[in-house]
């Protein structure tokens, strides 16, 4: 569990939005880590949809169910309001019908929790006018070999809820596993938002 939080912070913060108990689908769930931690230290009962074959072994190592489809393909498979909550952790980015997926979280989930990185932080900004894509520890890839298709910023974001009928509950946006108040949209490393169907 302590190395599930070193490599990824941002699971702490994810969990401090879930109810002890609760029905989770995490969407992209690479090897089940994020569900493990939920699961041990929030006692959720979940299943977890992954299209790589050799992520959904590790995931089985992991203990957790595990469902393979691809997320390009909707969540069809799933009841409407099956879920407490809906997770999709880091993988926004590389969602080609990013409307459709938002629209099927909060078919299928009575909240939403999405988390990414933020193109808007400054030092991508900079990497932008210096004339290169920008990497980083959050875009750890080269622009010719990222599997990052629509990069975003909070404003980018809080956009698209609009458009998708989602009402955000929370934002939380962090720097260095710190929270980031002060211009969040351009000091902000990653963005994490919790969000439902707006009635």
């Amino acid at each position: 569990m302590t190395s599930a939080i070193a490599l990824r912070p941002d699971f702490e913060a994810i969990a401090e939005w879930i109810k002890p108990g609760a029905k989770i689908l995490d969407l992209g769930c690479g090897d089940g880590s994020l569900l493990r931690y939920l699961r041990d230290t929030r006692n959720v009962f979940g299943y977890g949809v992954e299209i790589d074959d050799d992520k959904l072994l590790k995931c089985f190592a992991n203990g957790i169910n595990v469902i393979q489809n691809d997320l390009e393909s909707g969540l069809s498979s799933f009841e409407s309001d099956s879920f407490d909550y809906v997770i999709l952790s880091q993988t926004l980015q590389a969602m080609r019908h990013t409307e459709g997926i938002i629209q099927e979280m909060l078919r299928v989930g009575k909240e939403g929790i999405v988390s990414f990185p933020n193109f808007g932080y400054w030092k991508n900004r900079m990497q932008v006018i210096s004339g290169h894509m920008p990497i980083s520890k959050e875009l750890p890839y080269h622009w010719y070999d990222t599997p990052n298709i629509h990069l975003c910023t909070l404003g980018d974001f809080e956009a698209l809820c609009q458009q998708c009928n989602a009402r955000i509950l929370e934002r939380r946006v962090m720097n260095n596993n710190c929270p980031v108040h002060f211009l969040p949209n351009l000091m902000g490393v990653l963005a994490f938002y919790r969000f439902e169907r707006r009635m």
